[in-house]
């Protein structure tokens, strides 16, 4: 059997409408990779066409990692297929904006400077909110889905709230900057609403592609890692399951599922230092002593608390029964 018969015949069973869109969001990947490559012009700073590279990206993962997990809801398939078939039909349209202001190499978020510009961004903010509730919804149905191998049950809801809280935090950006609201409050009028940087304009110096600020605090950081922690925890449980096979300490699921769990929790640390440093107007690549303090004790912490979970008896019946 080939890699990709095997890969086939794995996503038999997935929600077709996300797995397709996934695919398809992988090929416009590398297009925007190729526009990239040919069409020098910039936006703010930026590659023009960086937003819509890093928006397919995130759109690969995102659906193809729902399309497995609406596969495993063991009641309500039929409404959470549905669920996902709007979300596929939201952010396609919200996608499709993006692409169109790019085309005009205008901003698409928080650009007020000409009513069609503010028409676009208040429909992508409606698009958004309803974004919020379906995955909202998708969320608590997770919860309480049964999947045999507990460490991946959990590792699919931690990541799935991990995912909510990376969402929700895109409301920080949404907010006007002092400067933005100074001038709404002397004229009336900003030509731009919210921001993702903190404590600087946005479309300074920032990370290749990325474009995450390399000056001042940025949103953005936060929100994309709190949004892949539905990817980052369930690879986790996979990579686990694996190393099983060459590591007989791994065959325990308790141990899996203690580690999953450690995991989750430096994860949502890790999400909160990174809020914290952003919105304090603190560049990623220039911490100061308060935040490597902390990340070293995040660090410290996840690491103790894995070697004792891996120190400890095979099996423990207290904490199977709690978790089950």
């Amino acid at each position: 059997m080939t890699i990709l018969t095997d890969l086939r015949e794995r996503t038999r069973t997935w929600h077709r409408g996300s797995y397709r869109f996934a695919q398809a969001f992988a090929v416009i990947t590398v297009l925007c990779v190729l526009a990239m490559l040919i069409d020098q012009r910039t936006l703010n700073g930026a590659p023009l066409w960086a937003k819509p590279f890093k928006f397919a990206v995130s759109a690969t993962l995102y659906f193809f990692t729902w399309s497995w997990l609406v596969s495993l809801l063991p009641k309500f398939r039929r409404t959470a297929s549905w669920l996902a078939n709007t979300l596929v039909v939201i952010f396609g349209a919200e996608y499709a904006l993006v692409i169109f202001q790019a085309a005009r190499v205008r901003a698409s978020h928080f650009n007020n400077a000409t009513p069609l510009d503010n028409t676009i961004f208040q429909v992508m903010g409606g698009m958004i909110a309803v974004l919020w509730m379906v995955n909202l919804v998708l969320t608590i149905a997770v919860m309480f889905t049964r999947i045999p191998d507990r460490a991946t049950a959990w590792a699919a809801r931690i990541g799935a709230i991990l995912g909510m809280i990376g969402i929700s935090l895109a409301t920080l950006m949404s907010s006007p900057t002092p400067d933005q609201q100074a001038l709404l409050d002397a004229t009336g009028q900003s030509a731009m609403i919210g921001a993702h940087t903190v404590g600087l304009p946005d479309g300074g110096p920032g990370l290749p592609i990325l474009g995450w600020s390399t000056v001042g605090g940025d949103l953005r950081i936060p929100h994309f890692l709190g949004l892949h922690g539905l990817q980052a925890l369930p690879l986790l449980a996979l990579a686990l399951g694996v190393l099983a096979a060459r590591y007989p300490r791994l065959r325990d699921d308790v141990l899996r599922l203690r580690l999953v769990v450690i995991a989750g929790v430096g994860y949502a640390g890790l999400l909160a230092l990174l809020t914290w440093q952003a919105l304090r107007g603190q560049s990623i690549v220039a911490p100061d002593s308060q935040t490597l303090t902390a990340f070293a004790l995040l660090i410290a912490g996840v690491a103790f608390s894995g070697l004792i979970a891996i120190g400890r008896p095979a099996k423990d019946r207290e904490l199977e029964a709690s978790l089950r």
